[in-house]
């Protein structure tokens, strides 16, 4: 009368979703290095990303890329790039297409040129800033940067707390 289909109970099946395809925000890109024992003199230009850990003087030209100064490295050199991000020592001036950050263990001696400038508790600077909004379309943009500097001020950032100030502090 009852018929059993199968003695064996059915085992549901594995339902298997297709992973979700992430593309990525930005293509990934290279990036050259001068290591700590690396000194270049002249001029540097390219189409990767730099990190500099090493001496270089000269000029440096990654308009469309990123260069990182190390804490190590030390540079006689004008910089044009996308975004400069410094943690060594830079005697020259920064022109950054997006924006230039000077880290806490950074010191620049030079103008900066860029429509975004940080600088980090700590850091040292001695320059102008001009945070023109189309720096990099300004064909005379290191002209401008060279001008500043008989106007040149020193400042050393050195924001501080409020739990250090007991007047800061009751506020």
């Amino acid at each position: 009368m009852w018929k059993k289909e199968n003695e064996f109970p059915q085992r549901p099946e594995p339902v298997t979703t297709p992973a979700p395809r992430i593309a990525p925000a930005e293509p990934r890109r290279e990036i050259a290095t001068i290591g700590p024992s690396i000194t270049v003199k002249g001029d540097i230009s390219g189409g990767e990303d730099l990190i500099i850990l090493g001496r270089v003087e000269g000029k440096v030209d990654l308009k469309e890329n990123n260069v990182t100064v190390g804490k190590s490295g030390r540079l006689k050199a004008d910089i044009q790039a996308k975004l400069i991000n410094v943690e060594g020592e830079i005697e020259g001036n920064l022109l950054g297409v997006e924006k230039v950050l000077i880290r806490q263990s950074g010191n620049v001696r030079g103008n900066i040129l860029a429509p975004r400038v940080s600088l980090e508790d700590g850091s040292r600077f001695k320059g102008s800033i001009d945070m023109s909004s189309r720096a990099e379309e300004e064909p005379d943009a290191e002209a401008k940067a060279r001008a500043g500097s008989a106007q040149a001020k020193e400042f050393t950032v050195n924001l501080a707390s409020t739990e250090d100030d007991p007047a800061r502090s009751s506020r």
